[in-house]
């Protein structure tokens, strides 16, 4: 009997199919790697000491948990990866729906209040574990700008009437760029509102600055980032000084050490001596003295002063240097992607990794406030990580496109 013929590959199938980066690949899972050792070694006595439900004094609780987070979040990065991303410009939108409603029901009874502060929502609705919708708002932002910039240069200019004073108005508000930037504004408002009042600063920044990183390669003008930063930064600063929550952050940054030790700074302080004992060479790998009861929370926003102490001064920056390869990368994909909407998603992407990285290391050492970020790949947190893991796969999928001319 003859052999049935083989299908033909589609187009959509033929890109798909294509060699993914190998480099940002192997960056990812060796990150995801070193920051799973690294969150079992700064969690375990933290587990072993809580005797609440759902830990119940398991040292492997977190462990055991992130472990298959981030088995479920490498095989969603590899299926992603193997979408043609093209598709993601009509997901856009209907991601971005989603997340703005996601956003409006933390503030409804399904909201999850922790530590006085309602940003949560559980996954399964009641019960579980929880997540945070600005997660999937900030690459939802990110994806959304990109579908509809990727095609700015093919749009033509708007004309209005020059017969009246508002047709002449809309003509120079049109040639100035406003007008273009207005759908953007209306989306970016409307995220933001439900982000800062949950409040949410650090999510707030981060939201701002993958839109805006979009629009900037996308090519709007110097002026408006200057002029429109310059009013977000003056609203920031309104809020963050009129919201009693945000000014104790402030307070705490600009004299850590002169606050009550026992509250205030004794995070920040914490974290400082455990650097500071790790030395050049660190203490070695599970000997870190100050997670047993010292710094706060050392399996999330902690994270990297434990490994500090135990890995040493220099394996703190060869982590920081894995991070730096993981972002020059992820730029130089975007510098080579095969259209333009590719390539804003990558910067845009990429922007948002390279500021968690940014401000979670710039508190710990007291270059800015307290913005309660996690680090990527490090902290715990299961549905967080699948959602990076996702966005690498993102990336990934992109790189598969990159015409063998641009790799050479």
């Amino acid at each position: 009997m003859a052999r049935k013929a083989k299908r033909d590959l589609t187009m959509d199938e033929q890109l798909a199919r294509g060699p993914l980066d190998l480099p940002f690949l192997m960056l990812v899972l060796l990150l995801l790697g070193i920051g799973l050792i690294m969150l079992f070694s700064a969690s375990y006595y933290t587990a072993f000491r809580d005797p609440k439900p759902p830990v119940s004094n398991n040292p492997y609780f977190y462990i055991t948990r992130q472990a298959l987070y981030a088995g479920a979040g490498v095989a969603a990065m590899y299926l992603i990866s193997r979408i043609n991303y093209q598709h993601f410009r009509w997901m856009a939108p209907l991601m971005l729906a989603g997340s703005i409603f996601l956003l409006a029901l933390c503030y409804t009874p399904f909201g999850v209040e922790i530590n006085g502060v309602k940003r949560w929502l559980y996954v399964f609705l009641v019960g579980g574990p929880t997540f945070q919708p600005s997660e999937i708002a900030k690459v939802a932002i990110v994806l959304f700008f990109s579908a509809r910039l990727c095609k700015r240069d093919t749009e033509h200019q708007l004309r209005f009437t020059r017969r009246t004073g508002t047709g002449r108005m809309l003509n120079l508000l049109e040639k100035i760029g406003f007008l273009e930037l207005v759908p953007y504004g209306v989306v970016m408002l409307v995220v933001l509102v439900l982000v800062v009042f949950e409040p949410h600063m650090s999510g707030t920044i981060l939201i701002m600055v993958g839109g805006a990183s979009v629009l900037f390669v996308s090519g709007i003008r110097l002026g408006w980032f200057v002029g429109l930063g310059s009013l977000a930064g003056a609203g920031l600063a309104f809020i963050v000084f009129m919201t009693d929550y945000l000014t104790r952050k402030i307070n705490i940054w600009l004299d850590p050490w002169g606050a009550d030790a026992q509250s205030d700074g004794y995070q920040f302080r914490q974290g400082v001596y455990s650097i500071a004992s790790g030395g050049l060479l660190g203490r070695g790998l599970g000997n870190s003295g100050q997670k047993y009861g010292f710094v706060p929370e050392p399996e999330n926003d902690m994270i990297f002063p434990i490994t500090v102490e135990e890995l040493g001064l220099v394996g703190g920056y060869l982590i920081l240097l894995l991070f730096a390869l993981l972002i020059l990368r992820g730029y130089w994909l975007a510098l080579h992607a095969r259209d333009k909407f590719g390539m804003l998603t990558t910067v845009g992407i990429i922007t948002l990794l390279a500021t968690q990285v940014f401000l979670n290391i710039g508190v710990i050492t007291g270059l800015i406030p307290n913005t309660g970020i996690s680090l990527p790949f490090f902290s715990y947190g299961g549905t967080a990580l699948m959602i990076q893991l996702a966005e690498m796969g993102m990336i990934l999928s992109i790189s598969r496109q990159i015409p063998a001319s641009r790799k050479d």
